[in-house]
């Protein structure tokens, strides 16, 4: 059986896709905390089992010996360590065959705060024994093409990075790859650098918001403190903003730009454009 965690997020939502176009629905099996929310899951035949990353009790028999497992990262900054630990204790009892995980582009090498829990996470894998792999996802470009208003509203794209690149790639070209590591052979204990194959900076993405909106939007670069207290003032919670402002001064530092072409490979591929993923939002707006 493949089993996806988290698989009414985004990301899941795009694995369990995925893995339906290329295996039968019963073999694979939706990780979810409220079976309310997959019911749609649940008409396509997938398998719905109840598990929630911060009651570890309810992950007792979630998984079964021979399982392919994907972990998807939680999404709670700060709490994730103790939530993957309790699926990772969970997989290992259960003697899964595989366990996947989606880490941070760079991994040990990654020293943002963001990052800081996914590599403790990898150090449990590997210490659980289990056979493994490291998905070591990059940025989307969801992450700013979801969140298009206020850039179209003030014309500008705002933020800390400087003229530092960013290798995005979109969800559906990382859950591509999660689905071609779940259902392939030997991949086990490997590790992919996940990165989409162009790196682009903020200016560009600026004329490319311009030239596919018809409007005049620029990048404005602006120190930390700035960026801290322009996104505190939208009504993002203060440690969520830091962070963000501390990934920004990661992208200036060019953590984020690592083009390495696994991606692509695993994909068999090119990697989705930015330029595709603005005209996806634009349509949305």
């Amino acid at each position: 059986m493949i089993v996806v965690t988290g698989a009414t997020g985004h990301l899941g939502r795009h694995v369990i896709d995925g893995l339906l176009e290329k295996v039968p629905a019963d073999r694979v099996a939706a990780v979810v905390r409220d079976k309310e929310k997959a019911t749609d899951l649940a008409a396509r035949g997938v398998e719905l089992r109840i598990g929630d990353y911060s009651r570890p009790e309810t992950l007792a028999g979630t998984f079964g010996a021979g399982d392919r497992v994907l972990l998807i990262s939680g999404s709670e900054v700060g709490r994730r360590v103790a939530q993957h630990t309790a699926v990772i204790d969970a997989a290992r009892t259960a003697g899964v065959a595989l366990l996947a995980y989606t880490g941070i582009l760079g991994g040990p090498d990654a020293d943002f705060e963001l990052a800081a829990e996914h590599k403790v996470t990898e150090q449990l894998i590997l210490d659980s024994g289990l056979p493994y792999v490291f998905l070591r996802n990059g940025w989307y470009h969801e992450n700013y093409t979801e969140n298009l208003a206020p850039v179209l509203e003030h014309g500008a794209v705002v933020n800390s990075a400087g003229d530092g690149r960013v290798a995005s790639a979109s969800r559906a070209d990382y859950a591509a790859a999660a689905v071609t590591v779940l259902t392939g052979d030997g991949f086990e204990n490997q590790v992919y650098e996940l990165s989409g194959d162009v790196a682009w900076s903020f200016t560009e993405y600026a004329a490319e918001l311009s030239r596919q909106t018809g409007r005049e939007i620029g990048y404005a670069d602006v120190p930390a403190a700035d960026n801290l207290a322009i996104l505190t003032g939208a009504g993002l919670p203060e440690p969520m903003a830091a962070i963000l402002v501390d990934v920004d001064a990661a992208i200036a530092r060019g953590l984020l730009a690592t083009t390495s072409g696994d991606l692509a490979r695993l994909i068999d591929r090119p990697t989705t454009p930015i330029a595709e993923a603005v005209a996806g939002a634009l349509k949305d707006q």
